[in-house]
């Protein structure tokens, strides 16, 4: 891999990690009402499963997908109804002294991998990753690196979101403040899904 096809990819890798779409959603919202510590193996586990999703399309689920498109079609269905189920999760959240009685705890390191395999953003970047960034010379190793180096990128921008969202938790301390938020955030990662499945032809 060339350096600038390296730097190419790392551009690519920032702009997708850093900007609005389910996973940054839910970390913000997570990050508002359970804080920094708490969601930390949210976001670890997003990172990793998104390597995983990279590693998986490169090493050939990609070509599997290519031969029975209406996977595409059960990909779809699956993420959204997995999203209208996070985000009536997200918009029902109470206050943080009642927080088991609604979001009850942030998602598990072993959840947000999971969830990377419905998220239609993360496949987004996977396939991004995997056809225009990787080189057939090498072709293995290549599929390693850019996974790595997306879970390197991926990390630090993600913790912003995190970060912008414990920040905000003394103002959401009002419960009125925080229904009011967690309902756009709700609300925000419902409309996250049309740009992303109108730009893979989904829709």
């Amino acid at each position: 891999m060339t350096a600038e096809l390296l730097l190419a990819f790392i551009a690519f890798a920032f702009v997708t990690s850093v900007t609005p779409g389910p996973n940054n959603t839910m970390l913000l919202a997570s990050g508002a009402n359970f804080g920094l510590r708490r969601t930390l193996p949210h976001m670890l586990g997003s990172s990793l499963g998104l390597m995983l999703l990279v590693l998986s399309f490169g090493l050939g689920l990609g070509q599997v997908f290519e031969q029975v498109p209406v996977l595409y079609t059960v990909l779809r269905y699956v993420g959204e109804a997995y999203m209208l189920y996070l985000a009536w999760k997200i918009a029902n959240a109470c206050a943080p002294s009642r927080q088991a009685s609604a979001l009850g705890k942030p998602l598990s390191f072993l959840q947000a991998t999971a969830f990377q395999w419905v998220n239609p953003k993360a496949w987004i970047m996977a396939i991004g990753a995997i056809t225009n960034y990787t080189p057939q010379d090498n072709f293995i190793t290549n599929v390693l690196l850019i996974s790595a180096l997306f879970v390197l990128v991926n990390c630090p921008t993600t913790s912003a979101w995190i970060v912008a969202g414990s920040l905000l938790r003394n103002w959401l301390q009002d419960a009125q403040r925080l229904r009011v938020f967690n309902i756009g955030m709700a609300l925000l990662l419902l409309a996250s899904l049309y740009p992303i499945f109108a730009d893979s032809g989904l829709l």
